[in-house]
C-alpha cells in the first residue's frame, strides 16, 4: 500500500468515526458502480447521505474540499443513483464532504450538503 492510499484509509476511518459521533449510520464504504466510488454511505434523521472524504497534507493547491471538480462530483451522482435504485430509496438526498487537512495534527471538517 502507498503512503498515499494510507493516509486516504486513515482520513476516511477518521470520517467515519466523526459521523457515528454526530449520530450517523455507516451504511457503506467503498461503494463502488461503474467507474464511480463513493467513499462513505450513511443515514441520519430521515436523511441518505453521500460523503466524500478529502485529505491534504498542506493548502498548496486549495483546501481539500476545493478539490472535487465536476467531473468527479456527477461519477459521485450517478454512483449514488444506482445506490438509491439498489435500495429502493425514497427519502431525502444529500451530499456531503469530509475535508481532514493532515499534518502534525489532524484537522477535520464536515460540510452538509456540499454539492449536488
Amino acid at each position: 500500500m502507498t503512503p498515499k492510499q494510507e493516509t486516504g484509509n486513515k482520513a476516511e476511518e477518521m470520517a467515519a468515526k466523526m459521523l457515528e459521533k454526530k449520530g450517523y449510520e455507516i451504511l457503506e464504504r467503498n461503494y463502488t458502480f461503474g467507474k464511480g466510488e463513493i467513499d462513505i454511505i450513511a443515514e441520519r434523521s430521515g436523511w441518505l447521505v453521500f460523503v466524500e472524504v478529502r485529505a491534504r497534507s498542506n493548502t498548496d493547491y486549495g483546501f481539500p474540499e476545493q478539490t472535487i471538480s465536476k467531473t468527479k462530483a456527477n461519477l459521485i451522482k450517478k454512483t449514488a443513483e444506482n445506490y438509491i435504485y439498489e435500495n429502493d430509496w425514497h427519502g431525502n438526498v444529500r451530499f456531503d464532504i469530509v475535508a481532514i487537512l493532515v499534518g502534525q495534527t489532524f484537522e477535520i471538517q464536515h460540510f452538509e450538503d456540499a454539492f449536488f
